[in-house]
């Protein structure tokens, strides 16, 4: 067996153990009230199960990123594939580490299902090894990718512990702008576990809808031929001045408009629309199931947590995230920029969202110890943070073109 495989292998045994330890973390959560058990010993027990699953899935993932950076012969952070693993390496990281601090049972339930929905993320993409395109022969990819995604994954955990404070301290009987609000951060998130599951199931379905634009390509041997697009999932907007020449599920409703640049950009807003429709479909869903707002099913299984703690666990997170993430996202990442195209700042969309995500978060910690804003206000600036984060990673990514849009192939 190639060592690649070895890595492969080993990343879905970490997958496999992490969703089983999300499973486990929520039934410590949730099995707390069942009758006949003491609620503590409980949590106690399952907790710890779960723990040393992440742990061993931890182990496993560890080997899979030596092991791809040997076979690779550089850092596994060079694509969109790699890039999530690794991010979600961190966020796992983050959190065991924050779970030896506080011994807090319940935030697994929200970290791990969290580190299962970007590593699952990332399969949706390539996972061949490829030689690095010339921009990212550099050492500087293993110091500012690593470290971006370093602070990102720190950062990750401050957003699961503010989104735990919200669940556990808004009140739900009644409907409100905090409750409503609430319900559109987690549909935002059920609209990523939309998209993965979408992306994942007409790739096996291998119903490919073809388009072939007027520009043309010239090929590696200097042929010149039609340049080509593919569509995974069903075309809901076809590019802009291109011929359908193979169908797949459905005929196109519209297309894209002419201002989107890049052969891709139909492509990539087409997964977007297919992502917004299918976390829509999956957020309905659930309410049917509950019968209620999903904030409001999950409250009670949060009862008896002290959400000061909670509250304390997110600032934590983010006040050591934040300066991770301002070196590896701002300043490594500008002085690759220097060396790379000799110029420092480019108002490129990754680096104006990056810069963004900078600013919110120092005035997250300016609101704080300035202002006094704990609990709530804390709380939402730490979620809006994080959903900052995923526009940077998904629609940045997959949709906006610019100088990092080699990270969407």
């Amino acid at each position: 067996m190639q060592l690649y495989q070895i890595s492969d292998l080993l990343l879905d045994i970490a997958f496999f153990l992490y969703v089983l330890s999300s499973v486990v973390f929520i039934v410590a959560m949730t099995g707390k009230n069942w009758a006949g058990r003491d609620p503590k010993q409980h949590e106690m027990r399952f907790g710890r199960i779960a723990y040393w699953m992440a742990v061993v899935g931890f182990i496993a993932q560890t080997g899979y990123v030596i092991t791809r950076w040997v076979a690779g012969g550089h850092s596994p952070t060079s694509n969109m594939f790699e890039f999530m693993a690794f991010f979600d390496y961190c966020i796992i990281l983050a959190y065991l580490i924050i779970y030896r601090i506080y011994k807090m049972t319940v935030i697994g339930a929200f970290v791990l299902p969290l580190g299962v929905i970007m590593l699952a993320y990332s399969y949706v993409f390539p996972k061949e090894i490829t030689p690095l395109i010339p921009s990212l022969q550099s050492y500087w990819l293993h110091i500012h990718v690593t470290t971006a995604a370093l602070g990102e994954g720190i950062l990750a955990v401050g957003f699961a512990a503010g989104l735990m404070y919200l669940i556990l301290t808004i009140p739900q009987k009644v409907a409100t702008k905090s409750t409503r609000w609430l319900e559109v951060v987690l549909a935002v998130v059920l609209m990523l576990v939309g998209f993965i599951l979408m992306e994942s199931t007409f790739a096996r379905m291998d119903q490919r809808t073809v388009f072939e634009l007027t520009e043309q390509t010239t090929t590696p041997t200097g042929q010149v031929a039609p340049t080509k697009v593919e569509y995974t999932m069903p075309a809901i907007v076809a590019p802009a001045n291109a011929k359908l020449i193979q169908e797949g599920p459905m005929s196109p409703w519209f297309t894209a408009p002419e201002w989107m640049e890049g052969k891709d950009a139909a492509r990539k807003l087409n997964t977007m629309i297919w992502s917004v429709l299918s976390g829509l479909v999956l957020y309905g869903g659930l309410r049917l199931i509950f019968r209620k707002r999903l904030a409001a099913a999950i409250q009670p299984s949060l009862e008896g947590i002290d959400p000061e703690l909670v509250d304390e666990i997110s600032y934590r997170a983010i006040s050591i995230g934040y300066p991770v993430f301002t070196l590896g996202a701002l300043i490594f990442a500008m002085i690759w920029a220097h060396e790379a195209w000799g110029r420092f700042w480019g108002w490129d969309p990754k680096e104006v969202w990056a810069l963004i995500v900078w600013l919110f978060y120092s005035a997250y910690l300016h609101l704080r110890l300035s202002r006094g804003w704990i609990g709530a206000k804390s709380a939402w600036m730490s979620v809006i943070g994080f959903v900052i984060i995923l526009i940077t990673l998904v629609v940045v990514n997959l949709v906006i073109a610019g100088l990092h849009s080699y990270a969407g192939v």
